[in-house]
């Protein structure tokens, strides 16, 4: 592959990538909706020392409980939804 070839490749990549992050859309502005036994899935600070990241699924009452307002950190933090 020729040095102009692969600047060529790499710019339609980039191109690409950029109007696929552009017509993504706004993010959601809460946690998804589910029921009293849905699992939130988000991450949360490492244990001190450690840089592995960290992942607690709770439901919305034990996030309530730990003082944790899953749709404002869902944004940020979730990862995922169980059940």
């Amino acid at each position: 592959m020729t040095p102009h070839t692969l600047a060529l490749t790499l710019s339609i990549g980039m191109a690409a990538l950029t109007m696929t992050t552009a017509t993504a859309g706004p993010a959601p502005a809460g946690a998804p909706a589910g029921t009293p036994s849905t699992r939130y899935c988000l991450r949360v600070d490492p244990i001190t020392g450690s840089r592995l990241e960290t992942i607690q699924c709770r439901t919305r009452a034990d996030w309530a409980s730990l003082e944790v307002d899953v749709d404002q950190e869902w944004a940020e933090n979730g990862v995922r939804v169980l059940g």
